[in-house]
């Protein structure tokens, strides 16, 4: 890869220009997620369908996203991003237009095949910026992708009450945030191989440092996707509160998650990704014991608030760590991508499962046990410490430039 010489004010502004693309990507989620009522009501599905329906972004997303690495390398990190995030922006159409079943499976397999691999070339260059400037930012960048979410949520609820239609809805947010997201890659990190460089396979088993490292994210978005289904059933049908009242704990549970995440970095830079998600998970593993054991539902908020400080910078810092892993830092992050993106799929249809046959409470013991596997298990995130001898840096593409 040819060496590419940036200053510390190019650095900031290609950190910058990444987290609005980490801001478009989310963006694009939560305004997917508002209007899918919209979206079942239109291809005439039922619950059960459309649960099926739901599992294909993450199957698309883990069949592509071990592709990033060789489109990076092909087309060099920023017209690769430029070119991905274009996609996802754009596949935010395609499930509107489903007039049934199959075409709903369809438009959301290339919905979340488009999301996983722009997921994973936005978190390479996120981790490339981070090693140059020698401190941790990719806590605030998934903040700016759940800040993205809430947004693109509150622009899609606003629709839903005007009784917009989705697909002028979708439609417009597309065009906007194709836009925000071209202006913003052309400040990203320009990063091509060289021409005797071997390419990455286009399909490959992650190694085993994404495998260790995966399962610490796995523990984690368990929690996330748990709390975020299920907080405001496990309020209402456990502890009897109103509709509302329900409601604001999953609100609640999100904006902790955001600002953690935002505020996350300086955490890190000072306590190291290690000693932050051994913290991280006592914190986590005390609100999923509150919400066990709740009496009421000031106590059972209080748990969910917790888990989501826990949790919040584990994923950012599962990526971080492995980008710095090994020699080939897009398979890593794939790989961990892969298995976070399993953990979200399965957590909510595992806790239904759970609670079916067992209770509610039984379910978030489980949730609570995985997140103490945040504070056995935290040391194999020691790649994202910013005080050990790193691994050289990567980008989307290959490792990094420098000699």
């Amino acid at each position: 890869m040819g060496e590419v010489g940036y200053d510390m004010r190019e650095l900031k502004r290609a950190r910058y220009a990444v987290a609005a693309v980490f801001a478009v990507h989310g963006a694009v989620t939560g305004s997917f997620a508002t209007r899918v009522p919209w979206i079942q009501d239109h291809a005439s599905v039922g619950a059960g369908q459309l649960g099926i329906a739901l599992a294909f972004p993450a199957i698309g997303a883990s069949v592509a996203m071990p592709l990033a690495g060789r489109i990076s390398h092909t087309f060099g990190a920023r017209t690769a991003l430029r070119g991905l995030i274009s996609l996802w922006t754009l596949a935010l159409i395609l499930p509107s237009l489903a007039p049934n079943l199959y075409t709903l499976c369809l438009a959301l397999f290339i919905y979340g095949a488009t999301a996983g691999m722009a997921d994973v070339a936005m978190n390479a260059l996120g981790v490339e910026v981070e090693n140059r400037l020698d401190k941790s930012i990719m806590s605030g960048l998934h903040g700016m992708w759940s800040a993205g979410a809430l947004i693109g949520s509150a622009a899609g609820t606003l629709a839903a009450h005007l009784g917009s239609d989705a697909r002028l809805h979708h439609a417009l947010a597309a065009a906007v945030l194709t836009v925000l997201g071209l202006v913003a890659c052309q400040w990203v990190l320009d990063i091509k191989p060289t021409e005797d460089e071997e390419p990455p396979p286009r399909f490959t088993l992650p190694p085993r440092s994404a495998l260790l490292i995966g399962a610490v994210g796995f523990c984690a978005v368990f929690a996330e996707g748990a709390s975020l289904d299920w907080s405001a059933v496990y309020l209402r049908d456990q502890l009897a509160t109103s509709a509302g009242l329900a409601a604001a704990c999953t609100t609640g549970f999100t904006l902790t998650m955001a600002l953690a995440r935002i505020a996350g970095d300086r955490i890190v830079d000072r306590f190291g990704a290690v000693r932050t998600v051994r913290v991280g998970g006592l914190c986590a593993a005390l609100g999923g014991l509150l919400v066990v054991v709740a009496g009421s539902p000031a106590v059972a908020m209080g748990g969910f608030a917790l888990l989501g400080l826990g949790i919040a910078v584990v994923v950012p810092l599962c990526f971080a760590a492995a980008g710095r892993s090994g020699p080939n830092p897009s398979q890593a992050i794939a790989g961990v991508a892969t298995i976070t993106y399993t953990s979200g799929l399965i957590a909510p249809g595992a806790i239904g499962t759970l609670a079916q046959a067992t209770s509610l409470v039984v379910s978030f013991g489980l949730v609570t046990v995985l997140a103490c596997g945040l504070i056995a298990f935290a040391g194999v995130l020691r790649a994202g410490d910013r005080n050990r001898p790193k691994v050289s840096p990567a980008s989307a593409a290959v490792p990094d430039p420098r000699p």
